[in-house]
């Protein structure tokens, strides 16, 4: 299990990629989204934020589409 984070800002393609807690890239301006086995639950969860996410390529590349 991980715990995932959205970020608040989208990028400049408009998505909002959701990290884990150990991401290099985790952003300042991030929302908690939970603790999952997977990526894909993370993104569902996002989903009820934003409408618009993405994984991210380093650390959620299973789920990183854009």
């Amino acid at each position: 299990m991980s715990k995932y984070y959205v970020n608040d800002n989208a990028q400049p393609t408009g998505e909002h990629e959701v990290h884990t807690q150990n991401c290099m890239y985790l952003p300042e301006n991030r929302t908690y989204i939970g603790e999952y086995s997977n990526c894909h639950d993370a993104l569902n969860k996002a989903r009820t934020i934003y409408t618009n996410v993405d994984g991210c390529f380093y650390c959620s590349p299973a789920c990183h589409t854009k």
